[in-house]
Parts: C-alpha cells; sequence; structure tokens
C-alpha cells in the first residue's frame, strides 16, 4: 500500500471564445465565483472576475505521493476541463501549480 498525500491545486486559464449565452450565465453567477468563493474544494471551486478574461479552479487532490505533484496537476487540469465542457464555456491556455500539503513546512511563531 503506497502512501496517499494530499495536493492544493491551482489550475488557471483564459476564456476563449464565449459565446453570449456564456457571457451571460458566467456574469449572472459572478457573486459566487468571485474573491470570497475562493477555497479548496475536492470538486473544484471556480473563480473569476466581472472582465471575463481569466479564471482559476481551486482543488484539493488525493493521489499517491510516488505520482508527486505531476499527477495532482494532470487530474486537477482533467477535472477543470471536464468541468468547463460541461458549462459549455471556451477556455484555453490551462497551467497548474500545486502544493503537497504533507510536506509543507509551517512556521510557528512562539510565544
Amino acid at each position: 500500500m503506497s502512501t496517499q498525500h494530499t495536493y492544493r491545486v491551482i489550475v488557471r486559464g483564459t476564456w476563449d471564445g464565449l459565446t453570449d449565452g456564456s457571457r451571460a450565465a458566467l456574469l449572472s453567477e459572478l457573486d459566487e465565483h468571485g474573491l470570497t468563493g475562493m477555497r479548496f474544494t475536492p470538486e473544484g471551486s471556480l473563480t473569476y472576475d466581472r472582465a471575463l478574461k481569466h479564471f482559476s479552479y481551486r482543488y484539493v487532490i488525493v493521489t499517491d505521493a510516488a505520482d508527486g505533484d505531476e499527477m495532482a496537476v494532470a487530474l486537477a487540469e482533467d477535472q477543470a476541463g471536464t468541468a468547463l465542457k460541461e458549462l459549455g464555456h471556451g477556455y484555453r491556455a490551462l497551467h497548474s501549480t500545486a502544493t503537497d500539503m504533507d510536506t509543507m513546512k509551517v512556521n510557528r511563531k512562539g510565544r
């Protein structure tokens, strides 16, 4: 049995070829996807602003530590792409960063 690690992955991208319907849908849900909606979840948290130029998804991905952050990034990008296709929104240029929460060092201030 291999060790599982928890990764926080941020997938960033650019909206591309949004239809009028997509723009209207995204703008109607803007309050749900603004700065206050930024959180890491297993199902992903989509954030964007009124300009509709860029977006980001925040994921919590649990995978084998031996696979490293490359697997976490691949899984998160796949989930983001699938979610955006299901919503019918065009996008391009996905790029991601991952943080292994199990190896992250926490500096605590002394009392």
